[in-house]
């Protein structure tokens, strides 16, 4: 039989090297996975949690968005009704018309205004008596404030002397019995076709029945200036047509030119009391 081979002890510890060695490299590529892996992991949390504000802002854009998408149909519906009434045309007046209004003869000599009135209230179903009206009145020098003179006086006479009364005051007092009635100067046709074509009989000032007169200058005690004709008078208008218009004086009814009209409608300057 061979004899066994003696191990030095160089052999022996060049052995325990060798397996330290083995030890040492197994446990560094351990160390190196392990950390290779844990730089792996830690890029892929790392990328999620970089991702996560990506995904809120896009939902908040998204929110964002919403409000102004709809605020636009407010606007819209803001806008539209505004512009409705440049659509609006007036309606034409018809080419004639004529009212029917109970007329009743003056009471007083210098009474038209006061008879006019009557009958214009007692179309809008106010009754009053000519007399009451005649006297509720103010006097006064000046006919754009009051009555002049005495209501039985003679006809044709111009201020201080008995004439009459204009618009203003008769207004005033048909507003006291509750009627909606405006009265001044300086209307035009047109406006009185409204007036009628609105179903609005209109009391007009004009020279005695419907002729031409001359217009004065009148100052009143007070330093007042007006304008003045010698017989002034009213009458009701009631209707037109394309060439003429309708009226009624003391009672009676008659129909005139349209120039007729104008050359005495305007002695007074345009003078009218109707309801508004």
């Amino acid at each position: 039989m061979p004899e066994p081979v003696s191990k030095s002890p160089l052999f022996m510890h060049q052995k325990r090297l060798d397996a330290w060695a083995a030890l040492i490299f197994l446990a560094a590529l351990i160390g190196y996975v392990l950390f290779v892996t844990g730089r792996q992991l830690l890029s892929s949390y790392q990328k999620k949690a970089q991702s996560t504000p990506t995904a809120v802002m896009v939902v908040t854009a998204t929110r964002t968005l919403t409000p102004t998408v709809a605020a636009m149909p407010t606007v819209t519906a803001t806008m539209m009704p505004t512009a409705l009434p440049t659509q609006t045309t007036p309606t034409a007046i018809p080419e004639s018309l004529y009212l029917e209004i109970l007329a009743h003869g003056q009471y007083f000599a210098l009474g038209c205004e006061a008879s006019a009135a009557v009958d214009l209230a007692g179309y809008y179903d106010v009754l009053i008596y000519q007399y009451n009206f005649q006297h509720e009145l103010p006097l006064s020098d000046n006919p754009d404030l009051g009555f002049v003179g005495d209501a039985n006086g003679p006809w044709g006479q111009v201020p201080p002397y008995a004439y009459g009364v204009h618009a203003a005051p008769v207004a005033a007092l048909l507003q006291k019995y509750g009627l909606d009635v405006e009265g001044g100067k300086g209307y035009t046709l047109e406006q009185i076709k409204e007036k009628l074509a609105a179903g609005h009989p209109v009391i007009a000032w004009v020279i005695g029945n419907m002729v031409g007169g001359v217009p004065a200058e009148y100052t009143d005690s007070q330093g007042n200036v007006t304008i003045v004709a010698a017989y002034e008078h009213v009458v009701i208008l009631t209707g037109y047509d394309q060439d003429s218009v309708r009226y009624v004086n003391n009672g009676r009814f008659y129909e005139v030119p349209n120039a007729v009209f104008l050359n005495s409608w305007g002695v007074l300057g345009n003078m009218a009391v109707f309801h508004r």
